[in-house]
């Protein structure tokens, strides 16, 4: 009867010990990974990366700036420089094409691996010859939701960032009646439901054109932040020539204020 006892107290302690390896593992996977430093690391996030080479960016002058720009967004978050959380899984492609519903391939996280910025800016220029003539948001948008639902990509947080003036050419011109009728054509149903974090970031708009994405584009969870065009243009300034691309503090810096600012809940 003795023995008995023992070995069933001896059974409830590793019962005990193992319900208790199994609750640790599930807060770990909740809370997200601790590293070395003792802090809590971030969870990968999967981004997708659309580049508008329309006729109306091109125009603005901005074209060239965002493509050097990108080259060294994409390094900083492969190599984690500054904070940048490094991405699961990374995707580039174009926003529109020559012709309306157009779908572009995209390029993969494998395509910049290993590579320097001067390396992956001429990948891009490569890749994204400007030559489109229009730009159109809900197919690219579409298409992110495909790509994330084949990768089985839900359970991460998902950042869509977009390099483009922001102006569609798909669906119609402004009328005096409806000015913003255009913005409210822009359909991003396709991502609302495909993760609980999900945040969708354009570069390189005008205020005016922020603005109305912003007010005038319906969402419901999809959070949204717009870095004016005259702001991005200021990127070059924090680029110090004396120093390697791993010691770029104040570029590193300036992306985390501006680019990827944290927007903690749906702004309107």
């Amino acid at each position: 009867m003795t023995r008995l006892a023992g070995a069933s107290l001896s059974g409830r302690r590793v019962l005990r010990t193992a319900l208790a390896a199994c609750l640790g593992a599930v807060l770990l996977v909740t809370a997200g990974a601790c590293d070395p430093q003792g802090g809590t690391r971030r969870p990968h996030v999967a981004m997708f990366i659309g580049i508008d080479s329309s006729g109306s960016f091109r125009a603005s002058g901005d074209y060239e700036n965002a493509l050097s720009f990108l080259a060294h967004y994409i390094y900083g978050h492969l190599h984690e420089l500054g904070g940048l959380a490094k991405p699961r899984e990374l995707f580039v492609g174009s926003i529109g094409g020559r012709q309306s519903d157009e779908p572009k391939a995209f390029h993969p996280i494998h395509d910049f691996a290993d590579k320097t910025v001067a390396e992956i800016e001429a990948g891009l220029r490569e890749w994204f010859p400007p030559t489109d003539t229009m730009t159109d948001f809900n197919v690219f948008f579409q298409q992110v939701a495909r790509v994330t639902k084949e990768r089985n990509l839900a359970l991460a947080p998902i950042t869509v960032v977009m390099f483009s003036d922001g102006v569609p050419d798909a669906g119609g011109r402004p009328t005096a009646d409806d000015p913003a009728g255009r913005y409210r054509q822009i359909d991003l149903s396709p991502l609302e439901y495909l993760s609980r974090n999900l945040t969708v970031r354009l570069a390189y708009a005008s205020p005016k054109v922020g603005d109305q994405w912003r007010k005038h584009v319906p969402r419901q969870r999809v959070r949204m932040w717009t870095v004016d065009a005259e702001v991005m243009r200021g990127w070059t300034s924090q680029v110090r020539p004396e120093a390697e691309i791993g010691r770029q503090d104040h570029l590193w810096k300036w992306v985390l204020d501006n680019v990827d600012y944290r927007v903690r809940s749906v702004l309107t």
